[in-house]
C-alpha cells in the first residue's frame, strides 16, 4: 500500500520543512513493514510538495505512526499536510 501527503509550503521555509521532512522519514523508515519513501515538488506549483511512503500493508503504516519517536518526530509534521485521504490500496503494478 501507499501514502500520498501532500504540503503547501513556502519557498522561503522550505529548507527547515526539508530538515523535519528527512527527520520524519528517518523514524518513519525505521518501522516494521517501511518499505520506501519519496519526495517530490510539483512542477507548476512549487509551494506544493508531496511525500510518497510505501508500507507491506494498511497494518504496518498504522502501527507506524504509534511509536513515541513517531508521534514526537513525524506526527507533528503530518499534522500539516494537506486534509485530504492519504492511504491507497495496490489495485495493479505497471511496470515500463
Amino acid at each position: 500500500m501507499f501514502v500520498v501527503i501532500r504540503f503547501r509550503v513556502p519557498e522561503a521555509e522550505q529548507a527547515e520543512f526539508a530538515v523535519r521532512l528527512r527527520a520524519a522519514v528517518d523514524v518513519l523508515g525505521k518501522q516494521k513493514g517501511f518499505v520506501a519513501a519519496q519526495v517530490g515538488r510539483n512542477v507548476d506549483d512549487p509551494e506544493l510538495l508531496a511525500l510518497n511512503l510505501e508500507f507491506l500493508n494498511i497494518g504496518s503504516y498504522r502501527r507506524a505512526l504509534s511509536p513515541y519517536e513517531v508521534k514526537l518526530t513525524a506526527v507533528p509534521l503530518l499534522s500539516q499536510a494537506i486534509d485530504e485521504p492519504t492511504a491507497y490500496e495496490d489495485l495493479a503494478e505497471f511496470a515500463l
